[in-house]
């Protein structure tokens, strides 16, 4: 597959490191920095191309008419669209993708068609990172919380401690401890290995345990797993930049 990612910063070069490993892949890095492509493409197995993302003449030099896919990651909002629409309505690439980092940008839904500015998934790190910091404040000892079915159902990873009521013993004995609430023990790593998940399994002290359930169950299944710790009444944010007026406002509502 043909790949176009659109700046190297520390997004760009983290995509450009991960979708290079694939063999199928080609990848075709874009920045204005020469040093900086030069540095990656000491690390990587990639081509590099110097110039404005947003420019038709780089983008054709880069390869946007073979490209199976543009990836605009560059720190301007305004070039990722640009460079998304050069893309498609000049070369045609069938998919486009592109960094947002403007939470006006990411809730404007009407904006974004092949009839408006064609773009086909808007990413947002700084929305990413606010979303995982509230969902450990809204549930205090969870590790990781991961949305399904727009956010019905979650994941939550817990460090299991001598506190839970299902610690020391059999899995199998979930549902005897829990028996109004819906969910399962979807994965055990213990010392950084996965453990088998049969029912004669025991879960031990320090293990971190996943688990899927109703997000209205989720302080159930962690009573099990450890303590329950008391909600958080109180926070104070560092910092007024783009993650934190979004948690800010987040926790407000």
């Amino acid at each position: 597959m043909k790949i176009l990612i659109l700046g190297a910063g520390q997004v760009g070069s983290s995509a450009a490191y991960h979708l290079s490993r694939e063999e199928a892949n080609e990848v075709t890095v874009v920045d204005k920095r020469p040093d900086v492509l030069r540095d990656l493409q000491d690390r990587l197995d990639i081509r590099t191309v110097v110039g404005h993302a947003a420019y038709p003449d780089v983008l054709e030099r880069a390869g946007a008419k073979d490209a199976e896919i543009v990836i605009a990651l560059t720190d301007t909002d305004e070039t990722n669209m640009i460079a998304c629409q050069i893309a498609y309505t000049k070369f045609g690439t069938p998919t486009r993708i592109a960094r947002l980092r403007s939470a006006e940008y990411m809730k404007a839904n009407d904006l974004f068609s092949q009839d408006a500015i064609p773009i086909d998934v808007r990413i947002s790190p700084e929305q990413l990172v606010c979303s995982h910091i509230e969902q450990l404040i809204l549930y205090p000892g969870s590790s990781q919380v991961l949305d399904f079915a727009n956010g019905r159902v979650r994941l939550v990873a817990a460090k299991a401690d001598r506190g839970g009521l299902l610690v020391g013993q059999k899995i199998e004995t979930l549902k005897d401890h829990v028996r109004n609430a819906e969910g399962r023990i979807a994965a055990i790593y213990r010392d950084g290995e996965a453990m088998p998940l049969k029912g004669d399994t025991v879960i031990q002290e320090e293990d971190e345990v996943f688990f899927i359930t109703d997000r209205k169950d989720i302080r159930v299944f962690m009573n099990e797993m450890r303590k329950l710790e008391e909600p958080v009444r109180r926070v104070v944010i560092a910092g007024g930049g783009n993650i934190g007026v979004r948690l800010a406002l987040a926790l407000e509502q």
